[in-house]
């Protein structure tokens, strides 16, 4: 089981990677991440990401109307938010590098 404490520092870069493909709402990025395996998600932990994502200008958001309810905010990626991602991309890497050698010499 991945601990609370890891997943806040990596669930950023992953929501940026899914925001990355196509504009998508919160529940959608949800659905996405436990497809991937993170299956404690939920949109009570990912709002508040998506607000200091959209704060530190990584994300814009629009609302849009929904056919099956009401309006929906839809995510799309900025410019600083290809870059932070990249920057993510190359910080995992090298983290997964040293945590993988490290425990190599278990």
């Amino acid at each position: 089981m991945i601990s609370s404490q890891m997943l806040k520092g990596t669930l950023e870069g992953c929501i940026l990677k899914i925001i990355s493909k196509e504009e998508t709402y919160g529940y959608e990025i949800v659905q996405k991440l436990q497809e991937f395996g993170f299956h404690d998600v939920n949109e009570g932990t990912i709002y508040p990401l998506l607000l200091r994502l959209q704060k530190n200008n990584a994300i814009t958001a629009t609302m849009k109307s929904s056919s099956i309810g009401p309006n929906r905010k839809y995510y799309r990626i900025s410019e600083k938010g290809r870059l932070d991602l990249d920057d993510f991309y190359k910080g995992w890497i090298e983290l997964n590098l040293i945590v993988n050698s490290l425990l190599k010499d278990k």
